[in-house]
């Protein structure tokens, strides 16, 4: 099989073709990546001469570049995306560029040119907001609240209504917090560890009392495989955990694994419309597609931790003001 992997140097996308790599012998990966910010050469630099992996730099809404490389393909696995809250915050427009540009371009191209090829949509369950309580279902309704998440809502519905108007096989699949290697340092876990090990606060925002649902990331993308090869045109399958925790707890978890003091922990100013919590139900994808997350929250962080203090070479290239700034949302990217 050869597969196209739209944003495939960034961190879901890396796991994802260093893991299809070494699972399948007899497959092929084109990386189609813009390299933007939030995506490193670095994270595959060690597949990067394998005969069986193609990097071509580009953006996903070159519509004739796009029309060349899907005409190669039996399948492919669209994780192109602007995905930093932060930075919708302040500079949406690559948003609204980059993932509803984006995915129309990549829809059409493969309308018109080859209409048949496996699609696996990669979106987020912050399309349907917080919950309270409960947890919502496929079929819950969406509730975006960041630029983000309303323009990564905007790329499901365009993929939906291009697979019920021309039938295109494409499914999406809606997943919660990752976490893991290679993950891009402003996020929480990776931030936290680095700022940690220099010895600097470790800012939260508001009170950390904002839950999420933990999926590591070898989990994650198994379950984009299981949905590939086994999951049907036209559905969506959410992907979680089940290992909620308060923003609090998880830094709180990695500063007793890196034997920090707590009062390393810094409040910071809450950013605009930040969601109270995350909860998907996995049902489906257990039940129909035979997938479960292997690891649960307490060792994949600690084989998170320990990847980040054995791979400085990797982060501290990306360490300066902006990434490590207590509240980025402020900042014009």
């Amino acid at each position: 099989m050869r597969i196209l992997v739209t944003g495939g140097m960034g961190f879901i996308g890396s796991n994802f073709i260093r893991y299809i790599l070494e699972k399948h012998n007899d497959w092929e990966v084109i990386n189609l990546d813009k390299l933007t910010y939030g995506s490193n050469p670095a994270n595959l630099k060690d597949i990067q001469d394998d005969p069986r992996y193609t990097f071509v730099k580009g953006d996903v809404a070159d519509f004739e570049l796009v029309r060349e490389l899907i005409k190669k393909v039996d399948a492919i696995v669209h994780f192109a995306a602007e995905s930093h809250v932060d930075r919708s915050i302040s500079s949406p427009d690559n948003f609204l560029h980059s993932n509803v540009i984006g995915t129309y371009t990549l829809l059409e191209a493969i309308r018109k040119e080859n209409p048949g090829v496996r699609l696996v949509h990669i979106s987020t369950d912050e399309v349907y907001g917080d919950i309270l309580k409960g947890s919502f279902t496929e079929e819950d309704r969406l509730m975006p609240s960041s630029p983000y998440s309303a323009t990564k809502a905007a790329s499901d519905m365009l993929v939906l209504g291009w697979a019920r108007t021309y039938g295109l096989n494409a499914s999406i699949t809606r997943c919660t917090n990752n976490y893991g290697p290679y993950q891009f340092p402003e996020k929480l876990i990776p931030k936290t560890i680095i700022r940690a090990k220099m010895g600097l606060k470790v800012p939260i925002y508001g009170t950390g009392k904002n839950v999420r649902d933990w999926l590591y990331v070898e989990d994650h993308v198994r379950a984009i495989e299981a949905v590939l090869l086994k999951g049907e045109a036209r559905e969506i399958y959410n992907i979680s955990a089940g290992e909620e925790r308060t923003n609090l707890e998880v830094v709180r978890t990695i500063l007793r694994i890196m034997d920090k003091d707590e009062s390393l922990i810094e409040f910071v100013e809450d950013r605009p419309g930040h969601d109270i919590r995350y909860s998907l139900d996995s049902w489906k994808i257990i039940r129909e597609l035979k997938w479960r997350p292997k690891y649960r929250f307490e060792e994949g962080i600690k084989k998170t931790v320990e990847w980040y203090l054995e791979n400085e070479w990797w982060w501290k290239p990306l360490i300066n003001e902006r990434v490590l700034h207590p509240t980025p949302w402020k900042l014009e990217w």
